[in-house]
């Protein structure tokens, strides 16, 4: 996955000083499931996430004249369905502030990967109740950094959170999956 991005700035910078379809459809084609994925584990509702992914991609057209003097579009465009998903959120729970330490967290498995494909239904379970049993900023974490390969640095930008924060949520992660593991498999 982390190969495709790096396409991306040339992608912007077509998109950028050309506004052409071309580049915008290839940006869609980059950015819109990682964005529904990330919203997805934040909204628990597939509909919800994919209106969120598509007023992402709807905003990254809308300001495409000034997306190359973004960093890393890949980061922006989480960061607004983080935004996005927040405040669906807030509607629907008439609540004033929502929070990401307040949310359960559920991922968005892709079967159609080869990886996913060789991953039986049962394994495939016991991964997603061990990531369950995470704290809820502690799946996002984990999410952003395994199945988006983001850097900590991009996770840190995304959830408004220290590089020192991401380190401690994905080691304390790492050791909670290792010894579920171990006890789920019997390893010592």
């Amino acid at each position: 996955m982390k190969q495709r991005f790096t396409e991306l700035p040339d992608i912007v910078s077509r998109l950028s000083k050309l506004g052409t379809e071309q580049a915008y459809k290839e940006l869609f084609d980059l950015l819109y499931i990682p964005a529904k994925k990330f919203a997805f584990c934040i909204l628990q509702s597939n509909e919800d996430a994919e209106e969120v992914a598509g007023d992402v991609m709807i905003t990254l057209w809308k300001n495409r004249k000034t997306l190359t003097s973004i960093n890393n579009v890949h980061v922006y465009a989480l960061v607004i369905a983080k935004n996005l998903s927040l405040n669906i959120l807030k509607k629907k729970s008439k609540k004033k502030t929502t929070s990401l330490d307040e949310l359960e967290i559920n991922f968005y498995f892709d079967n159609s990967s080869p990886e996913q494909i060789i991953i039986d239904n049962e394994l495939k379970l016991r991964l997603e109740n061990a990531i369950r049993s995470l704290p809820p900023k502690g799946q996002l974490v984990f999410k952003l950094a395994k199945e988006n390969e983001l850097s900590y640095k991009e996770i840190s930008e995304i959830l408004s959170i220290s590089v020192k924060t991401v380190d401690s949520h994905l080691v304390a992660a790492t050791q909670k999956l290792a010894k579920i593991f171990k006890s789920e498999f019997q390893i010592k």
